[in-house]
């Protein structure tokens, strides 16, 4: 006889010997769902059996599909653990980052995050006008200090004077006294700027490389 899986279809050529003459319950080598096949004449098996079948094989499939959910669940849950912790790292270690990477520091600046390329800050600063004769003069002093362990060579001091806008209206760099730099130490520098604009209203400093500051042929380096 020919018997044919009622799940995938499937058929299989058996001896009605191997059948009897009750019948039995065979299973399909493909899908593997069983099922109850009798001779010509023979009854069915009970419906509790038929429906014990049922729910044990819906129950397999139950198994598998909160199996296939867990896991996505943990791939998700370890990809976002791990986006976190990178997002972390780039935010305890910004500067760092900049110093391996001088070109993040304008998308730390835009997020609003301070961010160091030198290890260096600025523990005081103030500024004077005066005149120079007929010249008149704003003057800048500042001090910095190394906060790292090593000895590092000083950058300049770029001072920029923004109008009440924000917009930029002079500029001027400074060198930092002396060249090198102890760990710990503090270490000066002046920014001289003649005929400040009358428009100026505050100053903004920071720190740049010495060959940056030398390369800006609009700046007055003093």
């Amino acid at each position: 006889m020919i018997l044919t899986c009622p799940e995938c279809e499937t058929q299989y050529f058996a001896e009605a010997s191997t059948i009897g003459d009750s019948g039995r319950t065979v299973k399909c080598a493909a899908c593997g769902h069983s099922w109850f096949v009798g001779p010509e004449g023979a009854r069915e098996p009970p419906a509790s059996l038929a429906g014990a079948h049922e729910a044990y094989r819906l129950k397999v499939r139950e198994r598998r599909r909160a199996k296939s959910r867990s896991a996505a669940l943990f791939a998700w849950t370890a990809t976002a653990t791990a986006f976190v912790a990178i997002l972390g790292s780039l935010f305890l270690f910004r500067d760092q980052v900049v110093r391996a990477w001088p070109e993040s520091a304008t998308t730390y600046s835009a997020l609003g995050l301070s961010v160091s390329r030198f290890d260096l800050d600025f523990v005081e600063t103030r500024a004077q006008r005066f005149f120079d004769g007929t010249t008149p003069i704003l003057e800048v002093r500042g001090v910095v200090q190394n906060t790292s362990a090593e000895t590092l060579n000083a950058p300049r001091v770029r001072v920029k004077l923004l109008d009440d806008t924000g917009a930029e209206v002079a500029r001027s760099f400074a060198p930092i006294t002396p060249s090198r730099i102890p760990p710990e130490a503090l270490a000066n520098f002046t920014a001289r700027i003649e005929n400040p604009p009358f428009e100026s209203f505050e100053l903004e400093l920071s720190l740049v490389p010495g060959d940056t500051a030398l390369a800006d042929t609009g700046a007055e380096i003093r």
